[in-house]
């Protein structure tokens, strides 16, 4: 069994609700990592009660997951985790992640949350704190697809090149609306589309109304 770890840097308001869509990426993550557990740390108190609400109303159970105000960092100390056996996505890692690599870890650590456009790198915060490294391949993935992609591999027992992907796909609202996503995603087996958080494509829809309505 491995462990997920997202360590969250986006700027956390600490006397606001959880985002909703940021939500909607960590509720896929759970989906992702089943049946093993991810940790989302360095949150603010009143994060971690409204993301843990979040997630159970959407249906995740309590035990899939952990919401800690501490970094990964000090919980390394506290559950005695070695460095070493903590992989850190990188894309500026030299190493691609394997099979192996579910064998030889014990957490995989992902930095930030919904990669941004263009990159701005929050991930060297956590690579200059020494951790090993892996990367996903040379395109920009969100952290939803990271991990997914990452499961996929060390649960799954893929390599990254038989994997399908597409990158910077339209999603389409109806015959005329749609809006192009500048990252990687994974192809869904059935449909073909990509595999995007449950309700994510309404929240992009609505996002995209609300634009529309400013003008």
């Amino acid at each position: 069994m491995v462990t997920y770890v997202i360590e969250h840097m986006e700027e956390d308001n600490a006397d606001a609700t959880f985002p909703h869509w940021i939500a909607l990426e960590y509720a896929q993550m759970l989906k992702w990592a089943s049946p093993n557990k991810v940790i989302f740390s360095s949150l603010s108190p009143a994060s971690v009660k409204s993301l843990s609400e979040q997630l159970i109303a959407r249906g995740a159970s309590p035990d899939a997951f952990r919401a800690e105000t501490k970094s990964v960092t000090e919980l390394m100390k506290e559950e005695n985790v070695a460095l070493d056996k903590v992989c850190l996505l990188d894309p500026r890692a030299t190493g691609e992640i394997a099979p192996q690599d579910g064998k030889e870890f014990d957490w995989f650590l992902f930095g930030g949350i919904l990669g941004d456009d263009p990159p701005r790198d929050r991930t060297g915060i956590l690579r200059a704190k020494g951790f090993p490294g892996r990367h996903l391949g040379p395109v920009q993935m969100t952290t939803d697809t990271a991990l997914g992609v990452t499961s996929l591999v060390v649960q799954g027992g893929k390599t990254l090149s038989t994997i399908k992907f597409v990158d910077h796909p339209t999603i389409q609202f109806d015959e005329h609306e749609g809006v192009e996503m500048p990252f990687r995603y994974v192809v869904d087996g059935k449909s073909g589309e990509p595999i995007l958080p449950e309700g994510m494509r309404e929240h992009l829809k609505a996002d995209m109304d609300r634009g529309l309505d400013d003008f």
